[in-house]
């Protein structure tokens, strides 16, 4: 066996163990399939041993790849966070720098802070995604991503740095028509009895949700699903069932269910891994968004 693997061997590696797919790994890596395969070859001589089992089209790891991979991932994050430290002395904002946010925080909190990060930075190549909250949070924790904007877990791993920059307080509302805004005395077993319009079962926002309801024995009689509130409020608007929504979303074509219960408070904010380098690109962010979010 061989011990010097370079770096680009082992990215090819990971692409290939993350996508399951050779010409998907090349497309990513911007290389010709035969590339990916003869770096994957050419890896799986210097370790002495197979890392794939191809059957047909499709492509698993084996044992041995299964082992190779956090290694290969900690290699390489390693290699990032050096060279990030040694640009970082420069104290030059620049660089690119990979960042997600989800369709809320992307909608109503982002704009004015990134308008004024890309006039103040223009030196920063920003890699924006579009993700929900669950994908951001597990791509933050494999090192795809520097940063994330998100709905926060209500139970952090530990590898994560969370930080709550705003706060939103999520009322229950139905349409002007629907049954419930003309109810006099609603309460959550009422409510119950009609369709919840919520978020999908593995969001963050909807375990918040069930949290409360499990408190007083009751399941969400839950009707159509979506992970945009934007959708959901208009589906709620329309009368097919009820949902929460943030403050700043409900307007006149929603009512509020004046429920004797205390709102549920949704935290939205920042997060990065604890072990990897922040690039002065991703900092300055960072700093921003504290202002921001503490006006």
């Amino acid at each position: 066996m061989n011990p010097q693997l370079d770096s680009a061997t082992l990215h090819a590696f990971v692409q290939v163990a993350d996508s399951g797919s050779f010409s998907v790994a090349a497309e990513k890596l911007f290389l010709t399939q035969s590339a990916i395969s003869k770096r994957i070859a050419h890896l799986e001589q210097q370790v002495d041993c197979r890392l794939f089992d191809r059957i047909g089209r499709s492509i698993s790891l084996t044992e041995a790849g299964k082992t190779l991979l956090p290694q290969a991932r900690e290699i390489l994050h390693a290699l990032q966070d050096a060279a990030r430290s040694l640009q970082n002395l420069s104290g030059e904002v620049s660089g690119r720098l990979s960042l997600a946010a989800s369709h809320h925080i992307s909608l109503h909190r982002l704009p004015p802070i990134l308008r004024e990060y890309a006039r103040r930075y223009p030196g920063v190549a920003l890699d924006l995604r579009f993700d929900e909250s669950e994908v951001a949070y597990e791509n933050v924790i494999q090192g795809e991503l520097e940063l994330a904007l998100i709905t926060l877990a209500p139970e952090a791993d530990p590898r994560i740095h969370a930080e709550t920059l705003w706060v939103d307080a999520l009322q229950y509302v139905v349409g002007n028509d629907h049954p419930l805004a003309r109810e006099p005395d609603p309460s959550l077993e009422l409510l119950n009895r009609y369709p919840a319009l919520l978020p999908a079962p593995n969001t963050f926002t909807h375990q918040l949700v069930l949290e409360q309801l499990s408190q007083l024995g009751l399941k969400p009689n839950l009707g159509l699903s979506t992970n945009y509130l934007d959708t959901i409020r208009m589906m709620v608007r329309v009368g097919l069932g009820w949902s929460l929504l943030p403050e700043t979303m409900i307007d006149e074509g929603l009512a509020r269910i004046p429920l004797s219960r205390e709102p549920i408070l949704r935290p939205l904010g920042l997060i990065y891994h604890r072990d990897r380098t922040l690039s002065n690109a991703a900092s300055e962010l960072v700093r921003m968004l504290r202002i921001a979010g503490g006006e």
